[in-house]
């Protein structure tokens, strides 16, 4: 047989592919539905305007079909420089923005700039799989930084672990998976430390929309020079429903743009038009849509909350945009337990244990719950099953 990439032979499978294996064999009445709380994407299709225009140009613009610009459409990077400036009182500009496909690869891009084989990333943990992943078939070191029991990550600790090769430190907020939203001044303070040693601050607002707080979460895209420290990540996955398109976006200096070029040319050339063209119509037309899309999850937000906070045994770690962080009551292993969930209580939820390192015991303890897609009946249907639920 020919060999294997051992870094990318070394990289454990996709978690949410691992956990939908679960449902094989497993038959629900329909009288107890599944519970899917194991993965954040909408389900829903994008609203019927947004489908119109992307249908449209699909008919009508012969230039849809074809490779775009490899940092993307100019319409839609000026519409998020634009959104972004009005947003977080900055003033950027187009070259200042890359189209993706869809966030995971912003990521990518930003870390393949910044950082080889041999390098270290510093994550705080829980961490979002998909970036280990990656890091990991890059040969790059992933140094965890585990958060606070309020799970926030401290930049104290964070300076102790750089070191001559470290490269950047990653932040996610609102955080997947904890749902942690990381306030303005603990983002001031990271940004200093990446300014003190010369790293990067690599910023994952996939799920913007959806924070609770009024107002811009952070004032550090409206610093002087704050691209040359800032590397902004964004996702239109989830504001209009377009997952099925990838298309995300990327906030960095013009400098480093020619090198995410670079990458992004060799990996995908360019972002679907289609999807641009949704994302587009949707920052048009949607803003009041969307801030109603994000109260309804705000309340189911706060109905998780309720419904976690009543449970015997069960401890809610924190909740916010799509997530619930749990720690269980059992003595067994959440990725032994994850499995007997599908089974036993019909609900299909992802164990800590895929968003820590294998040595560290608290992913044992813990589980991710996704409820954004859970309306309220479900998620108290969800809570009773969780009260039922015996090993």
């Amino acid at each position: 047989m020919t060999s294997f990439n051992p870094a990318l032979f070394a990289t454990f499978a996709p978690p949410v592919m691992e956990a939908r294996r679960w449902l094989a064999d497993v038959t629900f009445p329909p009288e107890r539905p599944l519970i899917n709380v194991s993965q954040a994407a909408p389900v829903d299709p994008p609203p019927e305007g947004l489908r119109r225009a992307i249908a449209e140009a699909a008919l009508d613009l012969p230039e849809a079909h074809l490779y775009g610009p490899v940092l993307g459409n100019g319409d839609l990077r000026d519409a998020v420089a634009g959104e972004f400036s009005r947003a977080y009182g900055a003033d950027l500009t187009a070259g200042q923005v890359a189209i993706t496909q869809g966030c995971n690869q912003a990521f990518c891009a930003a870390t393949a700039t910044l950082a080889g084989a041999g390098d270290d990333v510093i994550l705080p943990t829980p961490w979002y799989f998909n970036h280990k992943m990656w890091l990991d078939m890059q040969g790059v070191n992933a140094r965890p930084l585990p958060c606070q029991s309020d799970m926030l990550p401290d930049p104290q600790q964070a300076e102790a672990l750089i070191g001559p090769r470290t490269r950047a430190i990653v932040l996610i907020t609102p955080n997947n998976p904890s749902g942690a939203e990381y306030p303005a001044e603990l983002l001031d303070r990271f940004y200093d430390l990446a300014v003190r040693h010369g790293i990067a601050l690599i910023i994952d607002e996939t799920y913007r929309d959806f924070d609770s707080r009024a107002g811009a979460p952070h004032h550090l895209l409206a610093r002087p020079d704050w691209d040359r420290t800032v590397i902004q990540l964004y996702s239109f996955s989830k504001a209009y429903r377009l997952t099925g398109h990838r298309v995300g976006a990327l906030l960095t200096s013009v400098e480093r743009m020619a090198q995410v070029e670079k990458f992004l040319d060799t990996v995908a050339i360019s972002t679907s038009q289609l999807g641009q063209i949704g994302a587009l119509w949707g920052m048009r037309n949607l803003r009041d849509w969307l801030a109603g899309e994000r109260q309804e999850i705000l309340s189911r937000r706060t109905a998780t909350v309720t419904a976690l906070r009543g449970l015997d045994g069960w401890t809610l770690k924190s909740a916010g945009a799509y997530f619930a962080w749990v720690e269980h009551p059992f003595g067994e292993s959440s990725a032994d337990l994850a499995p007997r969930l599908v089974r036993d209580a019909g609900v299909l939820a992802l164990p800590g244990t895929m968003f820590t390192p294998t040595d560290d015991p608290t992913g044992k303890r813990h589980f991710r719950l996704a409820f954004a897609n859970v309306d309220r009946a479900g998620i108290e249907q969800l809570a009773e099953r969780l009260a039922g639920f015996a090993v």
